[in-house]
């Protein structure tokens, strides 16, 4: 598998190219963005290990690049960075980061984040579309149709709501949409998925209530029935 690294300080980026190498991977290692987007053009890689304070532009204006372009939106990124503030996690992982690692951190753990993230969206990758009524998910190209018009939808929000219609019915609580949908280890508020149900429902408008509410436990997905 090939992963692309973006980090400008030289001896984590050496450090985490040695890692990645040793544990089987391909690594392709970059210290500014230009370098970065020119070998995203000519090709596709498993996975992006991001900075977010790097020079010229910021991991978050580069990963909405990444996330805006149908060619590179469904690959899977982590960000690591030196903030470390719960708000600073939460505004990463709601711009469409798979995961984030806070510096330092262990090699070990490194590893560890990396495999798990490929193994999750090998997972889902495996998937290709997913129908519940209106509502139409097309895993590969990220995309939403409802009554046949693309849903606009942010990249957790999309990740929401394939979970929910993958498995009509079944009732999932809070916790275990965070550890699906954010698959990190630090804790966020439970109310962070009432938030985006809030938006999603907002969103699918007059089939909002194809997510139901089941008081006390969590959300499901049911078909609507008119």
């Amino acid at each position: 598998m090939k992963v692309f690294l973006v980090e400008d300080d030289s001896e984590i980026r050496e450090m985490e190219t040695y890692a990645l190498t040793g544990a089987g991977y391909s690594v392709m290692a970059f210290g500014e963005p230009v370098a970065f987007f020119k070998a995203l053009s000519m090709q596709k890689p498993d996975l992006i290990i991001l900075d977010i304070m790097l020079p010229n532009e910021d991991g978050l204006s580069i990963l909405s690049k990444i996330r805006k372009n149908p060619a590179t939106k469904s690959i899977p990124v982590i960000f690591v960075t030196a903030r470390t503030t719960e708000l600073d996690k939460v505004k990463g992982l709601d711009s469409g980061a798979d995961d984030y690692l806070v510096k330092p951190f262990g090699i070990m753990e490194f590893l560890s984040r990396v495999k798990a993230l490929l193994r999750r969206t090998a997972t889902q990758s495996a998937e290709e579309n997913v129908v519940l009524g209106p509502v139409e998910i097309d895993v590969l190209k990220h995309t939403v149709t409802i009554d046949g018009y693309v849903c606009d939808l942010t990249y957790k929000e999309f990740e929401l709501l394939r979970v929910l219609v993958s498995n009509p019915g079944i009732v999932f609580s809070r916790q275990q949409l965070m550890d699906k949908i954010w698959g990190v280890d630090f804790l966020l508020e439970t109310r962070t998925v009432d938030m985006h149900i809030k938006t999603l429902r907002q969103k699918l408008k007059k089939h909002r209530s194809i997510i139901k509410t089941v008081r006390n436990v969590g959300y499901k997905a049911e078909e609507l029935y008119e």
